[in-house]
């Protein structure tokens, strides 16, 4: 996810992508994507398997 200029990246796992979108959009939850406005999804993967997600985040977050 990004905000709304694309100047600030995001990274999660999550097992419910709609309602996690909603909450970045309603800034449901306080912490980095409330602060910098982030609430522009521009890409996900899905996989059934959570420590595949896992790895897969710290992969690109490096």
């Amino acid at each position: 996810m990004t905000n709304i200029d694309n100047s600030t990246l995001y990274i999660g796992v999550t097992g419910n992508l709609s309602k996690r979108i909603y909450e970045h959009k309603n800034k449901v939850v306080e912490g980095f994507t409330k602060k910098y406005n982030i609430d522009k999804l521009i890409y996900f993967e899905q996989t059934e398997d959570v420590q595949n997600a896992l790895r897969r985040e710290k992969q690109l977050k490096n």
